[in-house]
């Protein structure tokens, strides 16, 4: 369902899917950024005057960090062993994020090219602490775009 004028989504519902695989308890993601490099062209017209032109240059690649809630879940731990053993083939994936809308139907998606897992960090651990235990994965890609 399209959203109303005026209206905007609500980023509380999101998934994420990688080869056609939803990734379940994701509680954050971030680093979601499209970015390319700025080339300055200075030159001088032909009054003489002198001109800066910006063109657009390079694609940047994102690195977007996952979080979730520790499980018994092992997903992580083999993509991260695949790709610390230099198994690209298998580790490199194509993915994305999706934002749903209140009643569940995708309100955007963004799309990853060769995604693979920069690094893994498990949350602290202290005695006697009663919050979440998380591990947050970074991953890195080729390419983001909407889809």
């Amino acid at each position: 369902m399209a959203l109303p004028d005026m209206d905007s989504g609500v980023g509380h519902s999101f998934g994420l899917e990688f080869d056609g695989i939803q990734i379940k308890s994701i509680t954050e993601i971030s680093g979601l950024k499209m970015e390319q490099d700025v080339i300055e062209l200075k030159e001088n017209g032909a009054d003489g005057k002198y001109v800066i032109k910006k063109l657009p240059g390079r694609w940047k690649a994102p690195e977007i960090t996952l979080t979730r809630g520790l499980s018994s879940d092992t997903s992580f731990d083999k993509w991260i062993k695949d790709s610390q053993f230099g198994k690209m083939g298998a580790v490199r994936k194509g993915g994305a994020i999706i934002v749903y809308d209140y009643e569940g139907a995708p309100l955007k998606r963004y799309k990853l090219t060769n995604a693979w897992p920069k690094s893994l960090e498990i949350g602290t651990m202290k005695a006697g602490d009663t919050s979440v235990m998380t591990e947050k994965l970074v991953v890195t890609c080729e390419r983001l775009e909407v889809e």
